[in-house]
């Protein structure tokens, strides 16, 4: 029993692992990953965008301070507010240093940008022929598969068969027509079939002898000799009872059959 169930999930699994290695489901599976990947790769990029665009208006926030500071500065030494000015120009001088390393950051995020659509761009175009070498590859399987089906039917459509089913039936029929003339040969060599071949003598002699009593009456023949024995009639054969005749009765009627049909025994005077 538990063999018969091991056997059963092997052969469940080894179901399972084909369908798993059908090439279409490769393929769709392939392509499932490529776009999951593309989706996360595409996210990465728009955080990169989104650090860039950031940076950038950090830059253009600190280049508008910079610039407001030293025009506070220029306008204050102007009053002669010189302290003023002097404390104006060193808060200038700590943005111009957080713009520096601002814009620095910034040229890194542009260059990481640009590479980054770059690379989008590599992986749309290695996408779409990766989509079309799929489909590609999908016609081919299932040309494949047509070509197997039409080669398995081509194969089942061998005549083989059919030809050794015709041989056998010619072979019954020579047969049976083999078993009937030998069951037509011993039926003429059996007793029946010699008294049937008596009775189509006797009903051609009966024929002769209608034809030439019909030739007489038309005057188309003489009338032949009378034997002075007449011979027995069937109509008084036929009018007499059947009773078990002896042996020297039998004799006698086949010598009067003999004469009758121009046999070689002995006739009646």
């Amino acid at each position: 029993m538990l063999s018969r169930i091991l056997r059963y999930l092997k052969g469940l699994l080894g179901f399972k692992l084909d369908q798993l290695e059908d090439p279409e489901i490769l393929l769709q599976q392939a392509q499932q990953e490529m776009k999951e990947a593309q989706a996360k790769n595409r996210e990465r990029a728009v955080q990169a965008i989104t650090q860039k665009n950031n940076l950038q208006a950090l830059v253009d926030q600190t280049k508008k301070m910079v610039d407001n500071l030293q025009a506070k500065a220029e306008i204050a030494l102007k009053n002669g507010d010189r302290d003023l000015a002097r404390q104006l120009l060193i808060e200038k001088a700590q943005y111009d240093t957080t713009l520096q390393s601002t814009q620095i950051s910034l040229t890194q995020a542009l260059e990481t940008t640009e590479a980054v659509k770059t690379a989008m761009r590599r992986e749309e175009e290695r996408i779409r022929a990766k989509t079309a070498q799929a489909l590609s590859m999908k016609a081919q399987w299932k040309q494949s598969q047509i070509e197997n089906s039409m080669n398995k039917a081509l194969e089942g459509m061998s005549a083989d068969g059919t030809d050794q089913a015709f041989e056998r039936a010619a072979a019954k029929i020579s047969n049976a027509r083999s078993e009937g003339q030998a069951r037509t040969e011993l039926a003429r060599e059996s007793l029946t079939g010699r008294l049937a071949g008596l009775d189509d003598a006797q009903a051609s002699n009966n024929a002769d002898d209608e034809l030439t009593r019909m030739e007489q009456r038309l005057g188309l023949a003489s009338a032949p000799t009378v034997s002075s024995t007449a011979p027995v009639s069937s109509a008084a054969t036929a009018s007499t009872p059947h009773v078990p005749t002896p042996t020297s009765e039998i004799d006698k009627q086949l010598q009067e059959l003999e004469a009758r049909v121009g046999g070689s025994g002995p006739t009646s005077s």
